[in-house]
């Protein structure tokens, strides 16, 4: 009996020998698990939309100065000094015979893009084309064009220039929401220069935060420099993006790339085609992370949202109500499950509207109507000290145990800081330092009561369980913060 069930299981294995070395299988072949094995062939999607991918390279003038032999009068000074007398007397020149400035073309670099319409509008990075005196589109078929740059805009990357040539072949817009994390795509464009070149891989993840105002796709698709601009490519011959950024140590691939998505990138080539801009929406708040013990502390629940950290002077945040120490949770109804998603939503808003913001403040939501401005490039906000009498600290039992000294504001405190009230942080120390605070921050809230002088902090303070975390909400310098304050037992 054991010999012959030996020879079944040689038999057994001899047969799956040779079957292998026939290219067979000894595995089920159903459709399922076929379709499973298959490997995908992008050859296809290379004759699809290879020739709308395009080469830009981009050309800047650099002035440069005289001949090397000759030097300004003021770097022959500084050498004479350094050398003495060793170093040679080279005579001064006048004005008249000093070397002029001359303007030099140069070669600045090789990216990649698409065509968009065939009408000869392309696609690609802003930083393809930024500070370029002159950019060059090669096409599939050779023809070289010299591009006119219609906009670009850096926040998120996205440029379009416009070649003259009509009947081109454009590429197709795929449907971002669609796309699935471990599905293929594939890349085409120029990495170190070598044109058509085509990478393939999968979608590594979708929401990927590098930015304030992109979620960009994360894929393990091979992406060099060169490549930036090139399109993403699903298996249905659609572009899903544009490939803007790699993770790199060495300055190549090391399987870690970044696209923008598609939509994001034809909202903005919308405006960037009107008006040469993209013109974006803003509140005037700054924000920050709710962390999960913060959430918990004030009754939010799970740490989501963004916390106001400060509230621009005049700003359409101000005009509405929002506080510092407050947490928008909502904006037009989308919920705010991270800080980064507030800006891109105000971002994508058209300024003029007026949109309902939820704000969670002192252990209670309430929603909030504000008029959408346009960005601006941020200004440095600086509140100015003054000289001012000492007020008299107040150190309580309960204040103690927090390890914290406070006294009131002044009046003219309050109009320079522009707060309705507060206390000021005179000492700080033991659980108070361990939390994170110091000497001249503003109390302005505890456990989401609302603390307007010594005497309210006080009642805050006796109303707390002395078992658990004290919820402070303060201000330091122009922010607002959270901190957790453990009393020593």
């Amino acid at each position: 009996m054991f010999i012959s069930e030996r020879s079944r299981i040689r038999s057994f294995l001899m047969a799956g020998v040779f079957m292998f070395a026939s290219g067979l299988s000894l595995l089920p072949v159903g459709p399922a698990h076929a379709q499973g094995r298959a490997l995908p062939d992008f050859t296809d999607l290379v004759d699809q939309v290879g020739p709308s991918v395009v080469n830009i390279r981009t050309i800047e003038k650099v002035t440069q100065r005289g001949g090397s032999a000759e030097m300004d009068e003021e770097m022959q000074e500084f050498l004479r000094r350094f050398f003495g007398q060793q170093f040679p007397n080279i005579p001064r020149q006048g004005p008249r015979n000093r070397p002029q400035p001359q303007e030099e073309e140069r070669p600045r670099g090789v990216g990649s893009g698409f065509i968009l319409t065939s009408d000869g509008y392309v696609m690609t990075n802003a930083h393809v084309v930024d500070g370029a005196s002159e950019v060059l589109v090669t096409l599939v078929d050779k023809r070289e064009f010299k591009a006119k740059i219609v906009g670009a805009d850096k926040r998120t990357d996205v440029a379009v220039v416009k070649i003259d040539a009509t009947g081109l072949p454009a590429v197709k817009v795929g449907d971002i929401s669609k796309l699935r994390v471990g599905e293929w795509v594939m890349a085409i464009g120029s990495p170190f220069g070598l044109e058509n070149t085509v990478t393939a891989g999968i979608v590594s993840a979708k929401q990927r935060d590098t930015g304030d105002y992109l979620p960009f796709i994360q894929t393990d698709v091979a992406i060099n420099p060169g490549n930036s601009g090139g399109p993403l490519i699903n298996m249905r011959g659609e572009v899903v993006g544009i490939n803007s950024q790699i993770y790199s140590r060495s300055g190549g691939f090391m399987g870690i790339s970044f696209s923008i998505p598609i939509d994001e990138a034809i909202r903005v080539s919308d405006q960037l085609r009107t008006n040469g801009r993209v013109s974006r929406g803003r509140i005037g708040v700054q924000i920050d992370q709710v962390t999960k013990d913060v959430a918990e502390s004030i009754g939010l629940g799970k740490a989501q949202g963004a916390l106001v950290r400060g509230v621009e002077a005049g700003s359409p945040g101000e005009k509405a109500g929002i506080e510092p120490g407050d947490i928008i949770t909502r904006f037009d109804g989308k919920a705010i499950e991270k800080p980064s998603d507030l800006p891109r939503l105000v971002g994508n808003t058209k300024p003029g509207t007026r949109s309902t913001i939820t704000v969670f403040r002192r252990g209670s939501s309430r929603d909030l109507t504000v008029t959408i401005a346009e960005i601006e490039p941020d200004k440095p906000a600086r509140i100015a000290e003054r000289e001012e009498p000492a007020a008299k600290s107040s150190a309580s039992a309960a204040a103690k145990s927090l390890g914290l000294v406070v006294s009131e504001l002044t009046e003219a405190q309050k109009k320079e800081l522009k707060l309705k009230g507060g206390v000021k942080i005179d000492d700080a120390s033991e659980a108070a330092t361990r939390a994170g605070l110091r000497e001249g921050d503003i109390v302005l809230g505890i456990n989401n009561t609302e603390v307007g002088n010594v005497k309210e902090f006080e009642s805050a303070l006796a109303k707390a369980d002395k078992s658990k975390p004290v919820s402070v909400l303060f201000r330091r310098g122009e922010w607002a913060q959270y901190a957790l304050i453990r009393p020593t037992r």
